[in-house]
């Protein structure tokens, strides 16, 4: 009876282990009193969870996850690949300045909803169709909320996305990116991944404007998108900042450093 018992009261934690990665992120969101609404980019829709704190200085401050799971194992593809780490939700809840976090298209459920295909998370992640449809929802942002200028702040994948977004809306004044995929031919080349075919490469493209603030940012100790593998693409970028944060991983601990990282990004003031 008493061993009944127990599995009866560890069935509530067994089912919130098995829900789905999109609805623990709402859940971390709302433990972190992070706003949820659902913004429209082009023909795709995108979860977008924002901070109530206001905006000062006229500054937005947008957050970029990574990949997330694409793929099972690296062997067949995911069909849901939102990302199991709130490690970017975390970030997005600890800055004091007014920020939000987009989400990608066909990420957090929306995977088995035309026009969504599988490609559009595994070879064309950072296509041009992503791309544009994450400008056009971080235009209505904007829209919204009305800010002066916008920082964007990508993590791991979400670095490439963030150099391929600048190149096409005005009004980015900064870049932050945290363990970037900033040459996804070299990353690819160097894990022996299957090229993301159909998908642009930051690195092949120009460099942005010297007037957009860039600090890029390597875990010392991270093995997935190691600083040898950063540092060329940085040194391409005008006046661009890069810092190898000691003791970091790909993972962590971003969370830790992340109030100093903040100060060097209010100090290019």
């Amino acid at each position: 009876m008493i061993r009944r018992l127990a599995w009866l009261c560890c069935l509530p934690m067994l089912a919130a282990g098995c829900a789905a990665p999109e609805i623990r992120l709402d859940r971390e969101a709302e433990r972190l009193h992070l706003s949820r609404t659902v913004v429209k980019g082009t023909d795709y829709q995108h979860v977008v969870y924002r901070n109530l704190a206001p905006i000062q200085n006229g500054e937005l401050h947008v957050y970029l996850d990574g990949d997330g799971s694409p793929w099972i194992r690296h062997r067949s593809i995911a069909d849901n690949p939102t990302p199991r780490n709130p490690l970017v939700l975390r970030l997005t809840a600890q800055d004091p300045s007014a920020s939000v976090y987009l989400g990608r298209p066909c990420y957090h459920g929306f995977g088995a909803k035309p026009p969504c295909t599988a490609e559009l998370w595994t070879s064309r992640r950072y296509s041009k169709t992503v791309i544009e449809t994450m400008s056009a929802a971080l235009g209505e942002i904007r829209k919204d909320l009305h800010p002066q200028k916008t920082v964007l702040i990508g993590f791991s994948g979400g670095g490439a996305l963030a150099m391929l977004i600048a190149e096409r809306l005005q009004g980015i004044s900064a870049i932050v990116t945290v363990a970037g995929n900033l040459d996804t031919d070299a990353w690819t080349a160097r894990h022996r991944y299957s090229p993301l075919t159909g998908s642009e490469n930051p690195a092949k493209h120009p460099p942005l404007s010297g007037q957009i603030f860039q600090l890029h940012l390597a875990g010392a100790k991270d093995a997935n998108i190691p600083p040898d593998l950063i540092l060329p693409a940085v040194r391409r970028q005008p006046s661009a900042k890069f810092v190898v944060m000691p003791g970091a991983d790909h993972d962590c601990c971003w969370e830790t450093h992340w109030p100093s990282i903040l100060e060097m990004l209010k100090d290019r003031r």
